[in-house]
């Protein structure tokens, strides 16, 4: 079965804001695989972020974070970003906060 994929706006600006072009790519590259079998490439995340997945990309150091809706066949990146944990920048944090703001809803959809 292939996903469609959906960038949050929220994370699409995050990718347009990584400068290295070659980065970008390879994160492109590896949401575009989130299309099978997303629910086997990350893991489910805890606590907070409880319903959400991560998948590793470029090397070990970004995190891509999404939700599966297995219902409509669709994956929804919401958050992508380096893991640093403990920095304001770690992208579980960024996360966090979108989430406590109410930015994580399925609303605004763009198509990847």
């Amino acid at each position: 079965m292939i996903y469609r994929i959906v960038i949050q706006p929220t994370a699409f600006k995050l990718l347009q804001e990584i400068s290295d072009r070659r980065i970008r790519q390879k994160i492109s590259d590896r949401i575009d695989k989130l299309k099978e079998s997303p629910e086997l490439q990350g893991k489910p995340l805890l606590g907070e972020l409880d319903g959400f997945y991560s998948a590793r990309a470029v090397g070990q150091r970004y995190r891509i974070v999404y939700t599966i809706e297995q219902n409509q066949v669709t994956v929804t990146v919401v958050a992508l970003g380096i893991r640093k944990d403990g920095s304001k920048q770690d992208v579980y944090a960024l996360a966090k906060k979108l989430l406590r703001l109410g930015l994580l809803e399925e609303s605004d959809q763009s198509d990847h």
